[in-house]
């Protein structure tokens, strides 16, 4: 089988974008880069040149090195926007809700309010009022407090970016601040969000972080009746979350992780 592209000029370039994906934000030089891909120098400064002009490379004017530049990585982002991102992980997302047999949720963070991108009923039912687009203030949900748990390091700056009120949905909701940080904190350990019947009697809600270059940007959750969730199967289920959903993650995403064993 022949592997040769039917475009060279095209190969060269898109090895090239490959080979300083690879190498990050610091970028390599033209000799590293040329020596890496085995091209010549000159040949290989005119294709970087020909994707200088369109911004989908950049070189650093301090030190000379060639990254990634901005119109390439504003098309990765619009490509992994919510709706992309429902439509890559609704499968996974099935599979959960299969798996686990309860409801399961994608949602992301949309200044201080969660929207859900994405819903899988199980065939059983549980009467949770929920639907694609609904939008909750993000810090009573676990699907909100999965994100948040990882986008702040001190009370203070958490504090100063919530400053409303939480609203009492039921007598379960925290909404104290310092309550609230304390599991934020929890959260992080764990390696998952929980929500005890805080927006809806008798309901419980677990949730998973999807991490993109260590910033968390959406996250998975499982409802089900509180009677169905101990603490014992809140962890079993995060696990299982985490092991059905991780093939469908595009690359470059990952799960949040327990910090302590």
């Amino acid at each position: 089988m022949d592997d040769r592209s039917p475009l060279g000029s095209v190969d060269k370039a898109l090895m090239a974008l490959l080979r300083l994906g690879d190498a990050g934000s610091e970028g390599l030089p033209l000799s590293r880069l040329a020596a890496d891909l085995g091209l010549h120098k000159a040949s290989l400064h005119r294709t970087l040149s020909a994707l200088r002009h369109r911004d989908f490379v950049e070189q650093d004017e301090a030190t000379g090195a060639y990254r990634l530049g901005a119109n390439l990585l504003a098309l990765a982002d619009s490509y992994l926007r919510d709706g992309s991102l429902r439509g890559l992980l609704h499968e996974g997302l099935r599979k959960l809700s299969a798996k686990v047999s309860e409801l399961c949720h994608l949602g992301t963070l949309s200044g201080n309010e969660i929207v859900y991108v994405d819903k899988v009923e199980p065939q059983r039912a549980i009467r949770v009022w929920s639907e694609i687009g609904r939008r909750s203030p993000a810090l009573t949900t676990a699907l909100g407090r999965a994100i948040i748990s990882h986008s702040f390091a001190d009370f203070e700056s958490f504090a100063a970016s919530f400053p409303d009120e939480i609203p009492a949905r039921t007598p379960f909701t925290r909404r104290s601040p310092v309550a609230l940080w304390e599991e934020l904190a929890a959260a992080r350990l764990r390696g998952f969000a929980k929500e005890e019947q805080e927006n809806e009697p008798g309901i419980t809600c677990i949730a998973v972080a999807i991490k993109r270059g260590g910033i968390a940007t959406t996250a998975i959750s499982i409802t089900a009746q509180h009677e169905r969730m101990p603490p014992d199967r809140m962890a079993f289920l995060a696990d299982t979350l985490r092991e059905t959903v991780r093939p469908f993650l595009p690359p470059g995403f990952s799960f949040q992780e327990p910090m302590a064993s």
